[in-house]
């Protein structure tokens, strides 16, 4: 994958598209976040540390807030088998068949929904779709846009229930 800083159409070289000129560090903390679980997808045996490691040589890593990043990357890692079950009754498809983006993005997405309370669900469905945009398939972000919106009311129904009429996750 490529840094965040320029943005990919798809993981590994591809030509960077056009994006806002600022993104917030909390953002960047989320495309590299996404990028070290896309790694550890792709070589499940690969420590933590050399991930993160690997993260932080970015010349751009410093822009990112780099302990919501660490926080992120551990979170999901050390709850990837709970994860992967919490997502699993709302997908269309079993879990081997999403590509390696897709289940990167949901997986952040799902471990903020279930672990993160202070950040509103809407926050969480809105960074998934962005970072399904920025490093996924075409189509990519309207699945991950479906998948949390499911989890957001099955594992947030209070906030979900309070959210204003007439509109969705």
């Amino acid at each position: 994958m490529t840094a965040p800083d320029s943005t990919p159409s798809a993981p590994g070289d591809a030509a960077p598209r056009p994006r806002g000129p600022h993104k917030s560090p909390r953002r960047r903390a989320r495309e590299y976040a996404v990028q070290a679980i896309y790694e550890n997808l792709l070589n499940p045996g690969q420590r933590v540390e050399l991930i993160l490691a690997h993260l932080r040589e970015n010349e751009h890593f410093g822009k990112a807030d780099a302990p919501l990043c660490d926080a992120l990357v551990r979170g999901v890692m050390a709850a990837r088998e709970a994860l992967d079950e919490a997502l699993a009754p709302h997908l269309d498809r079993p879990l081997a068949e999403l590509s390696p983006v897709e289940h990167a993005v949901l997986m952040l997405g799902a471990w903020e929904l279930l672990r993160q309370p202070e950040t509103p669900f809407r926050v969480v469905i809105n960074e998934g779709i962005e970072l399904a945009k920025t490093f996924g398939g075409t189509d990519g972000h309207r699945y991950v846009n479906g998948v949390l919106d499911k989890l957001a009311q099955a594992a947030r129904p209070l906030e979900w229930a309070v959210r204003p009429p007439g509109r969705g996750g």
